[in-house]
């Protein structure tokens, strides 16, 4: 599956790409048969969320490139803001 972050965000026109951010922290959760990545970055005070099925080494203080889209997501009645990232790569 190619992943190029300009044909995604002219397919998607909700996707949104953010080169070059510091991640501060990286949290790591098991979720049935997958992985939940948190990552929060440097100047960003919402989340970024995605899945993978194996653990991943950690992304504190590396520089990445993301495409990701806006989503909320309710918890106990109360709706919380995050990225769910669609591609993360290092920069």
């Amino acid at each position: 599956m190619n992943t190029d972050p300009d044909k995604l965000l002219a397919k998607h026109g909700a996707l949104t790409q953010t080169s070059n951010a510091k991640v501060v922290s990286h949290v790591q959760r098991d979720e049935d048969d997958w992985v939940r990545h948190t990552v929060m970055l440097d100047g960003y005070d919402v989340p970024f969320v995605f899945r993978r099925k194996k653990a991943y080494r950690s992304l504190v203080g590396a520089r990445v490139n993301l495409t990701y889209y806006r989503q909320t997501e309710s918890v106990a009645g109360i709706d919380f803001e995050s990225m769910k990232v669609v591609r993360i790569k290092r920069a």
